[in-house]
């Protein structure tokens, strides 16, 4: 499992807090619990794949296949942001954020779905990670395996503890298991456990150093724990690893802001922006408080449409609607 961990702060600014994005993991943009959404695919262009639905604010991973005309379809989901990652033979990996929610939904909650990806989205290194199996994995007892597809399962079935429990023991079982470790570090994080989640993350990495995804999630961590030095160090190193991940771009947006520098801030939030415009890192919403900063009201106003324009569900929708207004006077 590797969705990426949305990042967040800490500081907060009155004047504009109803932009900021810094306590997205504790919102759950959700339609009351007992709504449910069925999402109807189709991956332009056609052909066959795998897909795999993670979730961000709270646990959860489903898969599935495509069908004829590269049809794939996701029954019984909770209104929220969801990864969407495509994996095609010969391409690589792609990755989308996919909103559900009543807004996108027709009356019998079902939400039709058309993901269009070019090639510069796929990663193909991927590729290549699917077809070899590093070394320190062959080691990896099956038991440990079992307990690692178990806790797959147990997050479909958005079991948390049980998936908590099985990864536990898989790391316990086999220590250099890098990808149960990774899971574990996303589960802290969506659980807001971030400590220990920059502990996990940071087990991962050791186990693996070439892994992508733990070297993403750590980036995010850090940002949220505030350490802004190594956050910077590690961002620009996801960032030079995949240019044209949305996340990594983001988060090295995200640390800039923070540090204060707002022209690269700029940059890689808008390079993020463009790569994904719906990410649940929200870049839009940064990218308006820059502007508002700078006394760029036109500008802030565009961003927060951009933004609601590919988040209609948002919880705080109709005050930042009421803001884009009073921003356009």
């Amino acid at each position: 499992m590797s969705t990426g961990v949305p990042c967040g702060g800490r500081r907060r600014y009155n004047r504009v807090a109803v932009l900021r994005s810094w306590l997205l993991i504790l919102v759950a943009a959700a339609a009351p619990a007992q709504v449910l959404y069925e999402v109807s695919g189709r991956i332009r262009p056609e052909g066959h794949a795998s897909v795999t639905l993670f979730g961000i604010t709270q646990p959860f991973t489903t898969s599935t296949f495509t069908g004829q005309g590269g049809r794939f379809t996701f029954k019984k989901l909770a209104a929220a942001s969801y990864t969407l990652a495509v994996f095609q033979p010969g391409r690589g990996e792609a990755r989308q954020t996919i909103e559900v929610g009543p807004s996108l939904a027709d009356a019998r909650h079902r939400i039709q779905l058309t993901v269009t990806l070019k090639d510069a989205d796929f990663d193909p290194t991927s590729e290549r990670r699917r077809h070899s199996v590093p070394v320190r994995e062959l080691a990896i007892p099956e038991r440990a395996l079992r307990d690692y597809l178990d806790a797959q399962r147990d997050l479909e079935k958005r079991d948390v503890e049980a998936a908590e429990k099985h990864l536990e023991h898989a790391v316990e079982v086999a220590p250099r298991f890098a990808n149960a470790w990774n899971t574990l570090g996303t589960i802290a994080y969506q659980t807001r456990r971030f400590p220990l989640a920059e502990q996990r993350f940071r087990q991962a990495r050791q186990q693996d150093p070439t892994a992508y995804e733990p070297l993403v999630n750590l980036g995010g961590v850090l940002v949220t724990l505030h350490k802004l030095d190594e956050a910077l160090e590690v961002n620009v190193h996801a960032t030079l690893t995949r240019p044209n991940d949305a996340l990594a771009n983001s988060q090295l947006g995200m640390t800039y802001f923070e540090l204060g520098q707002f022209d690269s801030a700029v940059k890689y939030l808008e390079r993020a922006r463009q790569i994904d415009a719906a990410h649940f890192s929200h870049p839009q919403l940064f990218l308006a408080e820059i502007h508002l900063r700078r006394g760029q009201k036109g500008e802030a106003a565009t961003m927060l449409e951009d933004f609601l324009q590919h988040h209609p569900d948002y919880p705080r929708a109709e005050i930042m609607r009421r803001n884009i207004i009073e921003l356009r006077q």
